[in-house]
């Protein structure tokens, strides 16, 4: 017996292509991190939300979905954790502003070197962190994936894997398409000091606002 039915499969990945480009906070982070570095750093971005689904649908395999949904206390724990972290991006990035102003200020040629930005390495950490830190994704783990998974197959474990699979290339792929959009557009102002000054100041306004809103979302 195999562990999926084609008509399973399929109508798994319609309704999930259908809630990756629903816009979201996982849109606001891919557009925020490309704006800021472009597109490759975009495309990176993606990839860490990607491995915090892969690491949400084990975890929903192995049970510790449940215990989110059935603890108010990790609930909260988690979510507070996530809001805390994104608010502290946002005062990060627009404290980091200050130089790009102070370049602007100056009268910094636009030949002048770009301001550092965050290493690919620590993008892709930032990002598997907004994935993971994010109790609203584990809850909708737990609600969605079971309905397309078959206890009496077994590998149930696996079963959830394989969905999680499924949906992290299909944001993946969603994520590359709008890296590569937002990147070609934003190569104009990649020059402009005042550009670089706006677009971190937006970004850290935008962590933070992601931050609050995840700090008073409710359980149900």
């Amino acid at each position: 017996m195999t562990l999926f039915d084609p008509a399973t499969l399929l109508a798994y990945a319609a309704a999930a292509a259908l809630l990756v480009f629903i816009p979201g906070p996982g849109t606001a982070w891919i557009v925020a991190q490309t704006v800021a570095g472009g597109t490759r750093r975009g495309a990176i971005a993606g990839l860490g939300l990607e491995t915090a689904t892969l690491t949400h649908a084990s975890a929903a395999g192995l049970g510790l979905s449940a215990i989110l949904a059935t603890s108010a206390l990790a609930f909260e724990t988690v979510k507070f954790a996530g809001a805390a972290y994104l608010v502290w991006l946002g005062i990060k990035a627009w404290r980091e502003s200050r130089a790009s102003a102070a370049g602007a200020a100056s009268d910094v040629p636009a030949s002048a070197p770009p301001i550092p930005v965050a290493g690919h390495r620590g993008v892709y950490l930032r990002s598997v962190l907004t994935g993971l830190f994010n109790p609203k994704v584990a809850l909708f783990f737990l609600a969605f994936l079971p309905q397309f998974v078959h206890p009496d197959r077994g590998m149930v474990w696996f079963q959830f894997l394989v969905l999680g699979a499924i949906l992290a290339v299909i944001g993946l792929s969603n994520s590359l398409l709008l890296a590569f959009a937002i990147g070609r557009l934003g190569r104009r102002f990649k020059a402009s000091p005042r550009w670089v000054c706006f677009r971190q100041r937006a970004s850290g306004a935008l962590f933070v606002g992601l931050g609050l809103r995840l700090a008073f979302q409710q359980r149900h």
